[in-house]
């Protein structure tokens, strides 16, 4: 119902903000994540998710589209309600979300205050297939080999290839030449699996 919204930022805490357009304020809870994104600008652009529930309207803001995204899909699953998926986003980045629920890391999900080991598992198992089609999988930073290597072995996975035999020859390319791109390491894999 409310996309988005633009307006001026009046008061701004790490849980929530308030936003004032023509005269209507609204209160929107927010990640720790889209807090450390807010400038201290007075003028805003912000993606809002509202969840309408029997005894509450309730607004969310993100910063960012692709967060806002994950928290659709986290919100999504069962057992996973708003304030455990603002949680999840406010301790992890969105791309350490995608990155975890892509790659099967039910150990960084674990982590997480407040989910435990079978709420990890339904997330990956719910998402993991939606997160590859809904998200770019391009947005991955290409700063660090593990990312690359991370990335590479998800892609093998979606295309139908077991993820042991996969890091075998992931590792395998790597070790001949650790400065390819994950486009590369892809090709060399697949030559070789």
């Amino acid at each position: 119902m409310i996309d988005h919204l633009r307006g001026r930022l009046v008061e701004k805490n790490p849980t929530y903000v308030v936003v004032e357009c023509h005269g209507v304020g609204y209160f929107l809870n927010i990640s720790l994540h889209t807090f450390s994104l807010l400038k201290d600008e007075e003028n805003i652009y912000i993606y809002t998710h509202l969840l309408i529930k029997e005894d509450s309207h309730t607004l969310f803001g993100f910063m960012e589209r692709s967060e806002r995204e994950i928290f659709r899909l986290l919100i999504s699953v069962s057992g996973v309600g708003s304030s455990t998926a603002r949680t999840m986003l406010s301790s992890l980045s969105p791309t350490d979300v995608r990155d975890a629920i892509a790659s099967g890391d039910v150990a960084s999900i674990q982590a997480v205050k407040g989910i435990g080991a079978k709420t990890a598992q339904r997330v990956i198992l719910d998402l993991k297939d939606k997160i590859l089609k809904v998200l770019d999988m391009g947005e991955v930073s290409t700063e660090s080999n593990n990312t690359n290597k991370e990335e590479a072995l998800s892609a093998l996975e979606v295309l139908g290839f077991a993820r042991r035999q996969s890091e075998k020859v992931v590792e395998k390319v790597l070790s001949q030449d650790a400065s390819l791109s994950v486009e590369n390491i892809i090709k060399r894999a697949l030559k070789n699996l």
